[in-house]
Parts: C-alpha cells; sequence; structure tokens
C-alpha cells in the first residue's frame, strides 16, 4: 500500500548517450540533476540510470547505485532504483515508475535507509524532469 508522501524534486536530464545493444535492444544511458524538498529536508539528488527498450516497446531501467542524494547542510548518500516506463509521445519524453533505496547518514533523512521508496518519475520531451516519492508500506 502507498504510504506517505516522501516529496517531490524538479531538475533537468544533464546528458546522455547511446550504449551498445544487448540482444538487438538499444540501450541509453541518462543522466540527472534535481533538487527538492525530501521529509522536509532541502535535498539535491544526481544519478545516471540506463533504459532500454524491451520487444513489447515498454521501457526498462536501472540506477545500479549511481545516485547521490546531497542535503543543504552537506551531508551525502546514495541511492539506487529500477522500474518500467514507456514513451510519453513527447520526443524523447518518458514516464517511469519503480522501487527507489537509500543508503545515507543524515539524521534528517535516517528513516529512508528503513523503508522501500516508490517513485513516478518523468522526463519531458525538453529535458525537464520531475520524481515524486512515497513511502511503500
Amino acid at each position: 500500500m502507498i504510504g506517505e508522501k516522501l516529496g517531490e524534486l524538479h531538475g533537468k536530464i544533464t546528458g546522455q548517450r547511446v550504449l551498445p545493444a544487448e540482444g538487438g535492444r538499444p540501450r541509453v544511458e541518462t543522466s540527472v540533476e534535481l533538487s527538492g524538498t525530501v521529509m522536509e529536508a532541502e535535498i539535491t539528488l544526481m544519478g545516471t540510470y540506463w533504459s532500454t527498450v524491451r520487444a513489447d516497446g515498454s521501457l526498462y531501467g536501472e540506477c545500479p547505485w549511481q545516485g547521490v542524494i546531497m542535503t543543504k547542510d552537506g551531508e551525502v548518500g546514495i541511492w539506487g532504483a529500477s522500474g518500467v516506463g514507456k514513451f510519453t509521445g513527447d520526443g524523447t519524453g518518458v514516464s517511469f515508475r519503480g522501487p527507489l533505496y537509500f543508503q545515507i547518514t543524515s539524521q534528517k533523512l535516517a528513516r529512508l535507509n528503513q523503508v522501500c521508496t516508490i517513485y513516478e518519475w518523468e522526463v519531458a520531451g525538453n529535458g525537464d524532469a520531475d520524481l515524486s516519492l512515497w513511502e511503500w508500506n
């Protein structure tokens, strides 16, 4: 069951590159930088994930612990995620859903280490990106 909404972040895609195909399917690596509030703490979130088009046209992607979370106070942690998605029809825009996990030493955000966070990831064709996070109970 979806629990408490933990936060929202907004930002931009900062880079993309094409990776070698796997099984004849294209793969793209995407880097992002977002800022916003999570559990009332101002944070910056950076990360790089890869995604691939599956046989049915849907997308699958992972950020294998290639994400950094930084609080305004300078506390740092890491994050990892996976998810399924689709193209939105807005150029290269995509929409993903999935679980996201944190490892962070921040006392303000320590609860994130103990929960499965679920996300909604929306990227517009111009590279604007929005991330919403909830606790999964």
